[in-house]
């Protein structure tokens, strides 16, 4: 009996009952272009203000899923220069941001370019810049080699490791992701948005690389994605999505790869997170919207650039509520400095104090 599905005696002959998947898909495809409808009504500039957020979001969530912490802002500064968008005061980038930021708008833009192991060696050295993943110096640009042994996923203290997955060896991988590549740009019958499911799932059992194949296979399902709708602006994140669900993640991934070629539930999780973040569109339109009428209402009020960045990270919808303490933080400035912008808010109708008070006062946007 095969331990690992690339194991099996029919990898990498995928198989799934389309009977169980096609009222889900079809689902998904008349959520596809119910969206992309409301967004053509929306006019270039809200469209554009969905799109940047939305690929914050991606960027933002798809690194958190491997437990790594980007700013926020300096993903939407770098997303923003790319797609040439007009946003002011935004900080400077961090190369690895940049390196992400340019992985992700390179699959959505230019997802009808075929991927090839070239343009996959370009992701990945964009990700690792610096050659290094955190401490450790990797390999970069090129297939893992299992010179310390195979490719292995694994949690828990050392000495109590428990292993979730082996991957296929280092020395089959040339064989390997030229068959995926293959099969990826093929014209056949299959659904493109299936095709994003079982391409996330291929290239994460290969994991051809030493460091980042989470992050790789998920933008290759985007690209899959994006070739679904011909589009090369995204106005969902499933990254996101999967970020909330991340242990069902990992679970579904670990049964399935310990599992035979059959993955109709491995599809069957895919599509239901797919319309969970194509639902979750809905809320960030209203999001985008709600912001633009509140900024058109403020038109003719003078704020000064601390005010602008706290109004915008409150109109974003940031968690908890906004103390002075917070505004401070947020503003980089001091307490009085806070309380004297939030009291101008205050006069200027702007900002109502909360139904509380003491140490737990706390402001929110009037109307």
């Amino acid at each position: 009996m095969s331990t690992y599905i690339w194991q099996d005696p029919n990898w990498p002959n995928w198989q799934y009952d389309l009977k169980t998947l096609n009222s889900p898909l079809a689902a998904i495809r008349h959520a596809q272009g119910r969206l992309l409808g409301k967004m053509e009504s929306l006019g270039f500039q809200l469209r554009d203000e969905t799109w940047l957020q939305t690929l914050t979001q991606d960027v933002l969530k798809t690194s958190q899923i491997e437990n790594l912490q980007l700013d926020s802002e300096q993903i939407r500064s770098s997303l923003a220069q790319k797609l040439g968008l007009d946003v002011a005061s935004l900080p400077r980038v961090d190369r690895h941001v940049e390196g992400i930021v340019e992985i992700m708008i390179d699959a959505t833009r230019n997802y009808a370019t075929p991927l090839t192991t070239d343009r996959l060696f370009a992701w990945h050295g964009a990700l690792f810049p610096t050659g290094r993943s955190g401490l450790s110096t990797i390999r970069v640009a090129t297939w893992r080699d299992d010179a310390t042994g195979p490719m292995r996923v694994i949690s828990g203290p050392i000495g109590h490791e428990k292993i979730h997955y082996i991957a296929p060896p280092a020395e089959s991988l040339v064989t390997e992701i030229q068959k995926f590549l293959t099969w990826f740009e093929q014209a056949n019958e299959l659904d493109p948005v299936l095709k994003a499911g079982l391409a996330h799932l291929w290239l994460v059992t290969l994991h051809p690389f030493d460091d980042g194949n989470g992050r790789i296979a998920r933008a290759v399902g985007d690209m899959a994605l994006a070739r679904s709708e011909q589009l090369p602006q995204r106005f969902y994140s499933l990254s996101a999505q999967i970020q909330q669900q991340r242990n069902a993640y990992y679970a579904i991934l670990e049964r399935t790869q310990k599992g035979n070629m059959n993955v109709t539930a491995w599809l069957l999780w895919f599509l239901n997170s797919l319309q969970a973040a194509i639902a979750e569109a809905e809320l960030t339109i209203a999001v985008v919207i709600n912001k633009a009428r509140t900024w058109e209402k403020l038109s003719n009020i003078e704020l000064n650039p601390r005010q602008i960045k706290v109004l915008n990270k409150m109109l974003d919808g940031f968690e908890g509520n906004l103390t002075t303490s917070k505004w401070a933080k947020l503003a980089k400035c001091s307490q009085d400095t806070a309380h004297r912008d939030i009291l101008n808010l205050i006069e200027l109708k702007v900002l109502v104090k909360a139904e509380s008070s003491g140490r737990s006062t706390h402001y929110r946007l009037v109307g």
